[in-house]
């Protein structure tokens, strides 16, 4: 048998990626042998991947990534916040980002996943690619990305300008900073009041009516009164579930929808905010 020394260990490790001890294990098994030693490195990869897939993956990150014409959105799941935290798991998450807007992928094929296979082999916990989304951004359009912590929350905001010189201005860049800052922090459910659910909004309607028909205290008011006491908690709600009508988080005496009118006038272009994506690590 052929004698392993330590730098023969760690040429291995530094080939592969592998953990020292199954490089080791590996040579004594090849008698020396590199080529024979990765091998079956791959074959014990493969087995611990086989051996993980049914392990709870319920930690994870999630990643944005954008190349000014597209932008991805991505969440990478794991079994411990250990992993979650681990360097090459943050790499794999890019570098899954960098190929889907390489390649142009829409959903998760045998490439992605064999890429999440490789560190699986090589970490020994189970990962699985959750879900992405790709989205176009406009030629007359800008992206503006956030991630918060060690990527806990995602978020992606897309502008339009009717002049897209508007994007080379550092004030509007930090504008659009700022709007994605808002969304990690308060989450909002819709764009504007035109999108919101239908079936929701009545849904929230007869439950603010209910609450009126019960209140005593308006037990002797005109219909009339009581209809704009409900149209009053509708446009509260709006104001919780809107983007566009939630309080800036810069400045909360102003609507989003205002700071916006606002940064358009001070630059002279027409900005719109046309779509936006939060992911949260955890969440399907």
């Amino acid at each position: 048998m052929a004698s392993i020394s330590a730098s023969d260990v760690k040429k291995l490790r530094d080939l592969t990626g592998a953990g020292m001890m199954d490089c080791k294990k590996a040579l004594a098994q090849a008698d020396g042998d590199f080529a024979g030693a990765e091998k079956i490195l791959k074959e014990m990869g493969l087995a611990a991947v086989a051996k993980r897939q049914d392990r709870a993956t319920e930690n994870g990150r999630v990643f944005v990534e954008t190349d000014g014409k597209k932008v991805v959105m991505l969440s990478l799941s794991c079994e411990t916040d250990f992993v979650a935290k681990n360097e090459d798991f943050g790499k794999l998450g890019k570098d899954l980002c960098a190929s889907i807007l390489k390649n142009g992928y829409t959903e998760p094929n045998d490439e992605l996943k064999a890429m999440v296979d490789a560190l699986i082999a090589i970490i020994k916990e189970n990962m699985n690619l959750v879900k992405f989304t790709v989205t176009d951004i406009p030629e007359n359009g800008y992206c503006a990305t956030y991630v918060h912590g060690d990527g806990a929350v995602a978020v992606s905001v897309i502008l339009t300008a009717d002049n897209k010189a508007a994007f080379e201005n550092d004030a509007v860049k930090e504008f659009a900073h700022d709007l994605a800052l808002h969304c990690a922090a308060f989450k909002p459910q819709y764009l504007s009041e035109s999108v919101v659910d239908k079936a929701y909004e009545e849904e929230q309607l007869a439950i603010f009516r209910a609450q009126v028909s019960q209140d005593e205290k308006l037990a002797s008011k005109p219909e009339k009164v009581k209809e704009g006491i409900v149209r009053g908690k509708l446009s509260k709600l709006y104001k919780e579930i809107c983007f566009l009508d939630q309080p800036f988080v810069k400045d909360d005496s102003k609507s989003v929808k205002e700071a916006l009118a606002e940064v358009s006038k001070s630059c002279g272009a027409k900005l719109d905010i046309i779509s936006y994506s939060v992911f949260m690590a955890g969440l399907k």
